[in-house]
């Protein structure tokens, strides 16, 4: 068998009501023949939308095929014998031209409960926010089922939500449970597990371009939305150059961040699990094995976890996420 290589993998583009132009012109990113792009799944282990490798002897492949063949070389020995058959990160751009609408999603329990793949748990990156650009996570205060039921049956709901003001760099982490949705002006990288079950709660009144309403899921929010406000939304990190800092720490995924000028060495002998390197920013060389990958701003790339010695040589300086699970 062939010895595995860092793998590139070519986006799968969705069309949304609310979705705009800068995954393309702000990452380089195709999306023709769409006329906007809400988002860009840049790797992706989900039943129809598995990406599908774009470089390399292994081109054409879907991620699911690469784990059924490579195995526990690809993602580490013990997320094997948990995951199996699908990767278990997904990672997406997503482009807000216009309001998301508020949306919860279920938590391992309850989405074995109703026979359905995994929970999910999210975070999320803000490549570029325009001027007065705001999202929505978590309640501003406490409240019960009877008291968020009344504001969102008097159509009132944003009254009793979290609203941030935002920048680029800011990192929020959305755990299954926790309310949010993005409003206009946004382009971030949103790292989650491997699924795709949103419960729908509000829509913002709004009609597509037959004048109907999208489909909404009250009844089945209500079991999944943790309803205690938390004291502070936004992750607090460390900006610090040629250093790897963390930005989210769980049994899903780790998330860190690397920016960085200089040669950055790294030794993941001791980790077992595939890396990925999201680039939101400049560009680098990455080598291997006295062979080198290109990444660039846009970018996504799934490192092997049977792959332990890598070097980032930036061109110039370059931001990445750093996504692995231990």
């Amino acid at each position: 068998m062939n010895q595995l290589y860092p793998l590139k993998f070519k986006p799968i583009f969705k069309d949304k009501i609310w979705g705009g132009q800068k995954i393309k012109t702000e990452l380089g990113l195709d999306f023709r023949p769409l006329p906007n792009c809400g988002e860009a799944w840049v790797l992706s282990g989900i039943t129809g939308s598995e990406t599908k490798v774009i470089n390399g002897f292994l081109k054409g492949n879907s991620l699911n095929d690469l784990l059924a063949v490579y195995m526990d070389d690809l993602i580490g020995e013990d997320l094997f014998y948990k995951y199996d058959k699908e990767f278990p990160v997904l990672v997406k751009f997503i482009d807000s031209n216009d309001y998301l609408s508020i949306q919860v999603h279920p938590d391992d329990v309850l989405a074995a409960k109703r026979k359905m793949c995994s929970g999910k748990t999210e975070m999320w990156y803000i490549l570029d926010a325009e001027q007065d650009s705001e999202l929505i996570t978590g309640f501003s205060r406490q409240v019960n089922q009877d008291i968020y039921l009344e504001y969102l049956n008097n159509k009132k709901l944003k009254e009793i939500l979290n609203i941030e003001k935002i920048k680029k760099g800011d990192v929020f982490y959305i755990p299954s449970g926790r309310i949010h949705a993005l409003g206009p002006g946004i382009l971030l990288a949103e790292i989650q597990q491997t699924s795709d079950i949103t419960y729908r709660i509000y829509d913002w009144e709004r009609v597509d371009e037959n004048g109907k309403s999208r489909e909404l899921h009250t009844e089945l929010a209500l079991d999944a939305i943790d309803f205690r406000p938390v004291n502070n939304y936004r992750t607090k990190y460390r900006k610090i150059k040629n250093h790897t800092e963390n930005l989210a720490d769980t049994s899903f995924f780790t998330t860190n961040i690397l920016d960085f000028d200089q040669i950055v060495k790294k030794d993941y002998a001791l980790l077992d699990s595939f890396v990925i390197y999201v680039c939101v920013e400049g560009s680098a060389l990455i080598h291997y094995d006295d062979q080198k990958e290109s990444l660039k701003k846009g970018e996504t790339i799934l490192i092997p976890a049977v792959m332990d010695r890598l070097v980032l040589e930036p061109l110039q300086t370059c931001k990445v996420l750093e996504i692995f699970i231990q």
